[in-house]
């Protein structure tokens, strides 16, 4: 008997299931019922629902509701600071077995290895992890990043099991105006599917983005700005990172009438945020306390998606579909209890069965050994660009402050919180450091240095003490890339992401513990913001915001940016 025979056998109740879900009730996403009924499953195919079944196992799920298990329409993995398995550890039992990804942050340091690193442990993950190629490596002409991906190169990448589409296309202005690498990386996935990446894009600026074949769209930031590109055809997915937090101001765009276009991400969340609120199911939690209807929320958290990235084998807990599924106590509180991946439950002993795949970019981290001096401004004039940090979101505000220069340098002020930014290239490709001024994080002393520096991942460091600058920097290098908190010529606390200077080699568990470290010793220096490290990872970040677009194709700028 063929798998097919077998799974029509078992919908019929002639052959008894692999595993049966009885006495709970099924949220169906299409008419908004509770129905009652067993869920039969079949090798990891959702074979029947609403009758009685028998099954090989049967799990008593009485009192429960069963919802279709959550999709991540969006996230970058390396952002988690672990691999792709421990992702799949991590996040998991919090509901999620669909991951679209973009290993963006790995391709922008070591290219189409890492992307080859990511599909090959998607074959071995519980959840189901999608990945996409990445579009813009470097994302932009005015970084240094480790590696570069032509339309070539994405070619030869295309039509892995795991594929999808396009990842996150954020050369927009590359799109408006026609360059030619732009428009072959377009022409290759003409057809297919195209992720957007535009804010503040509006009017016929969108207009010719969308036109281009791009159809989805996590960067809007307001309601307004989502319903422009939700009239436009677009699918807005609403984001709830650790940095970028977009869920208030798009909740109620977000009813039972929109739900079909939107969907949920979460595009950059680390573990510690995961462990202290949840990753989609707290997305979903909070829809509901801040009055989105719960069909609308579980419909942006599933079926949307799928639908919105062509996944029709799942979405619902219906015949045929996949078997993933998610068990609750209350639609209103998703409080996951239990998780099915393809009919395979998301326990210890499961996570331990899979197999993994060794780690790359070892020893990525190739900075030349910096000194106190290397942080000095270098400048002749007071009037002072300074990049003013918007908590909770990845843009920054230009501002303009007078700051004396002493001996050929303008020195940080703590007591008016402006300190330097440095930038350090970390590839071996030409050793630049760039140096600037930010204001927001309140810090009083000592530095703060990470190789998680969007995109191009070279190292980006803060502080008001160059010595504790220098410390902090140089140990980045020693430890493979990281984390690192100095003061007083001591390092405080440290994470070594020795996986493309990302990822980390140990357990999520322990990710988050020394996140916690982090934090605490981020406070202890006086910083004030809730994500210390990933704001920092944002705040060179050569992303242009769509102010003004001249018809020659430039962009008029009014946000400071370091140019690593």
């Amino acid at each position: 008997m063929t798998k097919l025979e077998r799974r029509i056998a078992v919908a019929r109740g002639d052959m008894p299931a692999d595993l049966v879900l009885k006495g709970g009730q099924v949220l169906d996403l299409v008419t908004g019922d509770l129905m009652d009924g067993d869920v039969a499953l079949c090798d990891g195919v959702i074979a029947g629902t609403s009758g009685t079944y028998a099954g090989t196992q049967e799990i008593d799920v009485s009192g429960h509701i069963l919802v279709p298990g959550f999709i991540d329409t969006h996230l970058h993995i390396e952002s988690s600071l672990v691999t792709p398995f421990e992702f799949d550890r991590c996040v998991a039992p919090h509901g999620v077995t669909t991951a679209i990804c973009d290993p963006h942050e790995i391709a922008n340091v070591i290219g189409a290895e890492g992307i080859r690193y990511f599909q090959e442990a998607s074959r071995h993950t519980l959840m189901d992890i999608r990945v996409q190629l990445s579009s813009c490596v470097p994302s932009t002409h005015m970084e240094t990043a480790g590696a570069t991906l032509s339309a070539e190169d994405l070619a030869l990448l295309m039509h892995h099991p795991s594929g999808i589409g396009l990842a996150e296309f954020m050369n927009y202005p590359g799109v408006i105006f026609r360059d030619p690498e732009v428009m072959r990386k377009l022409a290759l996935f003409d057809g297919g599917h195209i992720d957007g990446h535009c804010p503040q894009l509006s009017g016929q600026d969108l207009n010719a983005y969308i036109a281009a074949g791009i159809s989805t769209e996590h960067e809007a930031t307001t309601a307004e700005e989502a319903r422009e590109k939700l009239q436009k055809g677009m699918r807005v997915l609403i984001r709830e990172g650790s940095v970028s937090k977009d869920l208030t101001a798009l909740q109620p765009l977000l009813t039972e009438r929109t739900a079909p276009y939107m969907c949920l991400c979460t595009d950059d969340r680390n573990p510690l945020d995961i462990a202290e609120e949840g990753h989609l199911d707290h997305m979903i939690r909070t829809l509901i306390a801040k009055g989105t209807a719960p069909l609308a929320a579980y419909r942006a958290a599933s079926l949307s998606g799928a639908e919105a990235f062509g996944l029709k084998d799942r979405g619902l807990i219906a015949p045929g579909k996949r078997a993933d599924i998610v068990v609750l106590r209350s639609l209103e509180a998703c409080d996951v209890q239990r998780v099915f991946c393809a009919g395979v439950e998301a326990t210890m002993d499961a996570f331990a069965r899979r197999k993994t795949t060794d780690p790359v970019a070892r020893h990525s981290v190739k900075a030349p050994k910096v000194t106190p001096a290397d942080f000095r401004a270098k400048a002749n004039r007071e009037t002072t660009d300074v990049i003013g940090i918007l908590e909770g979101k990845i843009l920054t505000e230009h501002l303009h402050e007078t700051i004396a220069v002493e001996d050929g340098d303008k020195r940080p002020d703590a007591a008016r919180d402006l300190v330097r930014i440095a930038v350090v290239e970390r590839h071996g490709k030409n050793g630049n450091i760039a140096t600037g001024f930010v204001k927001g994080f309140g810090l009083q002393g000592g530095a703060i240095a990470s190789t998680v520096c969007h995109d191009h991942h070279n190292i980006a460091c803060v502080g008001v003490d160059y010595d504790d600058m220098a410390l902090a920097a140089n140990r980045l290098t020693e430890i493979e890339g990281g984390f690192v908190v100095a003061k007083g010529g001591q390092v405080l606390a440290e994470l070594a992401l020795p996986v493309a200077g990302l990822m980390s080699l140990e357990p999520f568990e322990t990710v988050r513990d020394k996140l916690i470290d982090l934090r605490a010793a981020a406070k202890s220096l006086g910083v004030t913001l809730q994500e210390p490290f990933l704001q920092l990872a944002f705040l060179a970040l050569p992303v242009i915001p769509a102010l003004k677009i001249t018809d020659r194709g430039m962009v008029d700028v009014t946000k400071f940016e370091i140019i690593s």
